[in-house]
């Protein structure tokens, strides 16, 4: 008996999982344990990994298609062996209506049936992107299960369709010209196109404003050099750079709780705790661990829960669950060299901050030039919210810890 492969739950918000990505077609043999599909939801993406040896029967959600939990993605079994067959809406043409986006009948669209009445076999993925391109289905060959038509059957005739242009223009212009250089294409999707969709929306959705602000962290670093083989002895742990300024914003923010807020259907939430998030670059794109009360936390117990959970980000073992909920975020590209840019805000959050790399340079201290090192700071902040006075008040509470760290450790 064949055996079902459903969307796992990947967090308890979870309503909708995508597949990003099958590593398997119809007919290919899989192993017990085998990765045999990608799929997303929000920010975390994760292998669906085959639960029985055998042959991959067939394929009931394509790429780029959501499903809710559970549903069924995919059949694994005995070369040959009957399945029950998939829902409509994945095996047949005809797309649900839709209240928000309603598809207009055309001309072009009732000739897309074949000779005979039967309709044309394709997947909605194939179908949107055949629409957007213009290509007319039913002169395509499918090459799928029952000559169903594929998303990568869409892109081989758009790819056609674009030779076929470029050469009628090319024949058009001077023989002398070169043809244009062909780019590489590569399909949005998984984490990639959520943050693609979270930024714009960011960025249309808010009234973001960005202050810098240097700081003089000589004395942190001094701190941190004298503390690091106690803190190593006791609790096998090395506060960073990260770690003091993570500890900084969150004493700020109990300062300044109307940083600590978020904009929600024209009204301000402040929040009483603080809920910190911290921006992790990972091989897919970027995720935002979240460190829950974080005001709870002493400066080694922030330290240890920023490091497990970026360990957990870089390995893929995030759950959606921890990735929800932040009220402030941290991006810190100092690592990179970087040392100013504009952080975009994480909405529905009212505040980032963004951190850049230290750097050391000759300073005057009264009447004498010292080597002193600083650290650009750049905190976004949404104008709906807060006006400029009070976000650099924040911004000076967070320097002022941090050029007296004594004070976050008291």
């Amino acid at each position: 008996m064949s055996v079902e492969v459903v969307m796992p739950k990947l967090g308890m918000a979870m309503k909708e999982g995508t597949v990003s990505i099958w590593n398997k077609q119809v007919g290919d043999q899989v192993g017990k344990g085998e990765p045999i599909a990608s799929v997303s939801s929000e920010k975390i993406e994760i292998d669906v990994e085959s639960p029985a040896e055998g042959t991959l029967l067939e394929i009931a959600v394509p790429e780029g298609e959501g499903v809710p939990p559970g549903a069924v993605i995919c059949y694994i079994g005995k070369p040959g062996e009957k399945i029950a067959p998939v829902s409509d809406s994945v095996q047949t043409q005809e797309p649900k209506g839709d209240a928000e986006s309603p598809v207009k009948e055309t001309p072009e669209k009732s000739k897309q049936v074949k000779s005979g009445g039967d309709r044309v076999k394709i997947s909605p993925v194939a179908r949107k992107m055949a629409e957007a391109g213009g290509i007319n289905i039913s002169e395509i060959q499918g090459t799928g299960p029952g000559g169903r038509i594929t998303k990568e059957d869409v892109q081989e005739a758009l790819k056609q369709s674009r030779e076929h242009k470029a050469e009628k223009k090319q024949i058009d212009k001077s023989a002398a010209l070169e043809p244009a250089e062909q780019a590489q294409e590569m399909k949005v999707s998984g984490i990639r196109k959520v943050i693609a969709g979270r930024m714009h929306d960011s960025l249309q959705q808010t009234a973001q404003l960005t202050m810098n602000m240097k700081v003089d962290v000589t004395e942190l670093i001094a701190l941190q050099k004298q503390t690091a083989e106690t803190v190593q002895n006791r609790y096998e742990n090395k506060l960073t750079m990260t770690d003091f300024i993570a500890r900084a914003v969150v004493l700020s923010l109990q300062q300044h709780p109307q940083m600590n807020s978020a904009y929600i259907n024209e009204t301000i939430h402040l929040f009483k705790h603080v809920h910190l998030g911290m921006a992790v670059a990972v091989d897919k794109g970027l995720v935002v661990p979240v460190i829950r009360h974080s005001e709870k936390c002493s400066i080694i117990e922030l330290s240890s829960s920023i490091k497990a959970l970026a360990k957990k980000a870089r390995e893929g073992q995030l759950s959606s669950d921890e990735m929800q909920g932040s009220t402030f975020t941290i991006s810190n590209l100092g690592s990179y060299g970087v040392e100013h840019f504009t952080p975009i805000l994480n909405p529905p959050e009212s505040g980032i901050l963004g951190v850049g790399a230290f750097y050391d340079t000759p300073v005057f201290k009264a009447e004498t030039i010292v080597k002193r090192s600083i650290l650009p700071l750049s905190l976004t902040f949404d104008h709906r919210v807060l006006d400029g006075a009070p976000a650099a008040a924040f911004l000076q509470s967070v320097k002022q810890f941090l050029e007296e760290p004594v004070t976050m450790l008291l």
